[in-house]
């Protein structure tokens, strides 16, 4: 393997199969030696892969990040790494309605939004390298091929591409990526797509590859097939399954664990079916069925002792470890019974169950253009979940597609334009997140007009606080065509503009991306008592466009207040409007990203309780600031 400090891409000498001498082939026994231990003499790293067959959507994403809760309780680090066979060279340049939320990560790394699912799950950090694409591999690949790295040799999928991948995964999977600071223990790895799909096909022959590199003991593979309901007799059918693991053994992989996707409990003849036609063994056949909430998922897991058979199969000791894998306050655990906080997942039980108690409805809309696939907002919708179950209060959405709010809308459908207000005004709080383009902008300015007016509590996000800049221009300063030169490159009064240091031409990875320090000086302002009092906060940024600095002077005089601004002040990350309004609270950047279920995102969860009418009395019980996390110390 090669060292952990070299960078995925590092140049070094080609290694061919095909044209490898044989002296330099290990013999068996080296190559088991090397399984148990790596070159720097830390244990083998060990891989665990989950693939998934028939269909797309069946749950991947929520399956291996469940299995590295499970983990977690036994005591072991994990990392993930998500493969998408497309090739673009990241998801930056993806419609939302194709392909759902970009997620952004604290580097800067526009990917899948599968890799923000396991960072809320398992509380990690991951970098734009745990996210391999085809578009990646082939860029790496051709820019070594032109400065003569594979030595005049013809460049093929196999050895080098496969080779590719793997140097890649074995690179990433040394990354710490915990606040441990410490090696992973095991690398989870997903391929998208389905089994058999024609692009996926090199990284089944690099993993396969990869299984012989580093060793059976140390490479676990998982499979989640579809066991569809057919028929007025309810029988569970398992060929969809069979024919998706036998496509995955005909590409040289079986698989160790059987994860079968159904709405019902999996029966015990469909398991031994399943056993007999997949060479699986019945213990390692896991029924992932339906269940009331997804906090659930890892319990069910863990139920079927899948940590357990992992460990065993990676000839792990940990198998009757028990840890902490939420991190809930302190606080919160010791009100358990004492027999309850012995249990297997004990904080995530806690958890689940207090989604299924929550039952003080608080109704939330959300304003945007892509409400057609709620997949594009996954950050958002989970955002509030980790909000309202904090606070415990129960999460319901009302989708309003921005562009059914204009004007116009009224001529074209008077029943849509009609049906789309009454779902705005019957919220008890508006969000309107990020996004991009003209279309439906109007209707979010006039979202936050209602709302400003209204006292309705609103939060804005990215394109939602210059939005709610452009109406509050407009409506306070007597500009009327105030307007983003994204939208009007000839407004009059642009008080939102190009950030200077963009690309106008170039649209891949050119924005302000990652992690970035927002400055909150004034200690009476309300983002400084929703943040904890703390005068910086990080959050991630994705935006283009910026609010004008030589604007803010006129807004101010007229109440807006700037209360969030960059390190050198010029850019403005947070506005607020007070004059006896609840909840007016806008971000440039996106909190959502980092929220997590045992700490929620502060702007969110004040708007939430805002919008709940218990800010004020939750501020005043956490000591004069918000604590994210505290709400859990309060029963439902």
């Amino acid at each position: 393997l090669r060292p952990s400090h070299a960078p995925p891409g590092a140049p070094g000498t080609p290694r061919s199969r095909g044209h490898r001498p044989m002296s330099a082939c290990p013999t068996p026994p080296q190559r088991a030696m090397e399984g148990s231990t790596a070159g720097d003499g830390l244990p083998q790293m060990k891989y665990l892969v989950v693939t998934g067959g028939t269909v797309s959507g069946l749950g991947k994403g929520t399956a291996i990040s469940s299995i590295g809760v499970v983990l977690r309780s036994h005591g072991l680090r994990v990392t993930a790494i998500k493969i998408d066979p497309y090739l673009n060279i990241d998801a930056g340049t993806m419609s939302p309605f194709e392909h759902g939320e970009v997620f952004v990560l604290e580097d800067g790394g526009e990917v899948d939004l599968d890799l923000g699912n396991y960072e809320r799950f398992l509380d990690l950090t991951l970098t734009s390298s745990h996210s391999l694409t085809s578009g990646k591999i082939f860029e790496q690949i051709l820019k070594r091929e032109r400065t003569g790295h594979y030595l005049g040799k013809t460049v093929q999928i196999v050895p080098h591409v496969t080779d590719a991948i793997q140097d890649w995964i074995a690179d990433v999977a040394q990354k710490p990526v915990d606040k441990s600071g410490q090696r992973p223990d095991v690398c989870l790895i997903e391929l998208g797509g389905t089994v058999g799909d024609i692009e996926g096909a090199m990284y089944l022959e690099a993993l396969q590859q990869l299984m012989f590199r580093v060793g059976r003991e140390n490479f676990c593979m998982a499979h989640v097939g579809m066991v569809p309901v057919m028929g007025a007799t309810g029988e569970q059918k398992t060929k969809p399954c069979q024919h998706s693991v036998k496509l995955l053994r005909e590409a040289g992989l079986r698989p160790d664990i059987l994860f079968c996707r159904t709405e019902q409990p999996l029966e015990e003849a469909t398991r031994r079916k399943l056993s007999v036609f997949c060479q699986v063994q019945p213990a390692s056949i896991i029924s992932l069925h339906d269940i009331s909430n997804i906090y659930r998922v890892p319990l069910l897991l863990a139920e079927q002792e899948i940590g357990v058979q992992i460990c065993r199969h990676f000839g792990l000791p940990n198998e009757g470890f028990t840890e902490s894998a939420l991190h809930l306050p302190e606080s919160v655990m010791s009100c358990l019974p004492l027999e309850a906080r012995d249990v297997r997942l004990a904080d995530w039980r806690f958890l689940a169950d207090r989604v299924d108690m929550c039952s003080d409805e608080v109704v939330i809309a959300i304003v945007g253009k892509y409400t057609g696939l709620h997949d594009s907002y996954i950050s958002v919708i989970k955002a509030l979940k980790h909000a309202t179950v904090e606070a415990g209060l129960h999460l319901s959405i009302e989708w309003v597609d921005s562009g059914d709010l204009e004007p116009n809308a009224q001529l074209l459908d008077s029943r849509r334009y009609d049906n789309a207000w009454w779902r705005l005004k019957s919220a008890h709080g508006v969000l309107v997140p990020g996004g991009f383009g003209d279309r439906g902008v109007e209707g979010k300015v006039r979202a936050a007009n209602y709302c400003r007016t209204s006292n309705t509590p609103f939060l804005g996000i990215s394109v939602g606080l210059q939005l709610a800049v452009i109406e509050f221009a407009r409506a306070e300063l007597g500009w009327e065509n105030a307007n983003s030169t994204e939208f009007e490159e000839s407004t009059p009064h642009p008080v939102i503009v190009f950030m200077p240091e963009a690309s106008a031409t170039v649209t891949g990875g050119t924005m302000r991306l990652g992690s970035r320090a927002t400055l909150i000086a004034d200690s009476g302002t309300l983002a400084y008592k929703v943040y904890g009092g703390r005068p910086v906060v990080y959050e991630r940024h994705r935006h283009r466009y910026e609010v004008n600095s030589q604007c803010v002077a006129a807004l101010e005089s007229r109440g807006m207040v700037f209360s969030g601004q960059d390190d050198r002040g010029q850019r403005m990350e947070i506005i607020e409007i007070r004059h006896g309004h609840p909840f007016f609270f806008c971000t440039q950047f996106h909190p959502e990203f980092q929220s997590r279920p045992a700490v929620p995102a502060a702007p969110i969860l004040a708007m939430v309780l805002a919008a709940a009418k218990r800010l004020d009395r939750r501020m005043q019980e956490d000591g004069g600031v918000l604590r994210p996390g505290a709400g859990f110390e309060r029963r439902v």
